[in-house]
């Protein structure tokens, strides 16, 4: 899939928990909060934001929800069978949705341009060159 492609696919580990987004996303970038650092177990999330009436979700997906830096929920979504954290966002309430971009069937298709919640990560967790850094959320 190229950059003009209107469709990024993915999924999980396993193939059973599927999506399918068929606009552009608004934003790509790596969130380095500690929530998203805990979740993937990682030094950060590389994500994609989309409307969610540009995403279909299909196979069963357990959520899991703790409080975000805004003081709401951040729901993030794994498959049922193998565990693979995928998208974030409640199917059917949520507005936009993000996919986490390690789950592209096509990785290619990611291409970052902000990091958020650069402060307070780990000096290991490294920001690649070009990218336009908050030390928090952006407005």
């Amino acid at each position: 899939m190229t950059d003009n492609a209107a469709h990024h696919g993915g999924g999980c580990l396993c193939g059973a928990l599927r999506y399918l987004a068929t606009s552009a996303p608004h934003i790509m970038g790596h969130c380095y909060c500690a929530d998203c650092r805990k979740a993937s177990g990682s030094g950060f999330i590389p994500f994609m934001g989309f409307a969610a009436s540009a995403i279909r979700i299909t196979g069963k997906a357990v959520q899991f929800a703790s409080p975000s830096a805004r003081g709401t929920d951040a729901v993030r979504n794994r498959c049922a069978n193998c565990g693979s954290l995928v998208f974030g966002g409640i199917v059917g309430v949520d507005t936009m949705h993000t996919i986490y971009a390690g789950t592209l069937d096509d990785p290619s298709a990611f291409h970052p341009s902000i990091a958020i919640f650069a402060k307070g990560r780990p000096a290991w967790a490294v920001i690649p060159p070009g990218l336009t850094i908050f030390d928090r959320m952006p407005g």
